[in-house]
């Protein structure tokens, strides 16, 4: 079978158009070894939102939350995160409580 990257491999940096591009996943995290992602996006998305909460109360930077941040965009479909951040903010979300939710 042949490979849909006809010429480059999967992760090379090459020119489209006038962009760079970098194609890149996250790394293997050990909390969710089995191939059904589900668990690892919802945690990802719940982590990121309680990380920045808590650094925006103590006024620290919120660099480290950038971690979930790219995982739970990498894993989570785009439907699911609109909705969840719908979810938010109007304050129903089920994984975050009332004081986590809000603007963020």
């Amino acid at each position: 079978m042949r490979s849909q990257f006809t010429g480059t491999e999967f992760g090379d940096t090459k020119m489209s158009g006038k962009e760079r591009i970098k194609l890149e996943t996250p790394g293997f995290d050990a909390r969710f070894p089995n191939t059904n992602q589900t668990k690892n996006c919802w945690q990802n998305y719940v982590d990121f939102h309680r990380c920045t909460k808590a650094k925006g109360k103590t006024g620290e930077d919120a660099t480290p939350c950038q971690w979930f941040e790219k995982r739970y965009k990498a894993f989570c479909p785009n439907g699911w995160i609109e909705a969840w951040d719908d979810q938010r903010e109007q304050g129903i979300f089920p994984g975050l409580k009332s004081d986590e939710q809000g603007d963020n």
